[in-house]
């Protein structure tokens, strides 16, 4: 799943009408609402304002509108281009000046989902990693050697050591490496090693271009 990376607005002009499209970043179906209920009263004087959005992985919100586009030629292939392109916590508004030609259903549909998606790549996209901070602790006599066993590795990073009757030792690193760290851990110190889950977070790591 993925993000955009940054808010845009890009414009598409097609058949003489105009197509103004507002990506944002949202963490709420609330939130969401609000965008498109802002955008509305900005663009009040539009022909329509068709909007999607998807929040949310597990459950999952979706919901769109053709605000008065012929029904399923708007908001529904905005949408479509959200859930292609592996989207969440995202909306979308595309504002319509109509320019006095009809472009059909084909047309609108192609579009509307045109317009979607030159708003994307125009703002790039983010992969979410889950990530975990993890802690274990170890003899304050020996923690300077195990130290030097851990920074600078691939896997991990070191986050913080604290000190009390013993060393404990936080470690990040992705859900996904931790058993390959207690594994590292335990060969590297010669010692059964057991890390204790602190914290589960995600952290953002932008694509190339070539993937939006």
């Amino acid at each position: 799943m993925y993000v955009i990376t940054r808010n845009v607005q890009t414009e598409l002009v097609v058949q003489k009408s105009r197509f103004l499209t507002s990506l944002y970043r949202v963490s709420t179906e609330q939130e969401a609402q609000v965008q498109i209920k802002a955008l509305k009263k900005e663009y009040w004087d539009a022909s329509h304002n068709c909007s999607a959005y998807i929040v949310g992985i597990n459950p999952r919100a979706e919901r769109s509108s053709d605000d008065g586009e012929p029904a399923g030629t708007a908001g529904a292939p905005m949408l479509e281009v959200l859930r292609q392109k592996e989207l969440y916590n995202v909306v979308v508004v595309v504002t319509r000046y109509f320019g006095g030609i009809k472009l059909g259903a084909g047309g609108l549909t192609r579009t509307y989902a045109k317009a979607v998606s030159e708003a994307i790549k125009a703002s790039g996209l983010s992969r979410m990693i889950p990530m975990g901070d993890y802690a274990f602790t170890w003899p304050i006599d020996d923690v300077g050697r195990v130290l030097n066993h851990l920074y600078g590795k691939p896997l991990f990073s070191v986050k913080d050591v604290q000190y009390d009757d013993q060393a404990t030792i936080i470690l990040t690193c992705k859900r996904a490496d931790q058993a390959d760290v207690t594994h590292f851990l335990t060969e590297s110190l010669r010692s059964p090693v057991s890390l204790e889950e602190l914290r589960l977070f995600e952290a953002e790591e932008p694509l190339e271009a070539s993937h939006s």
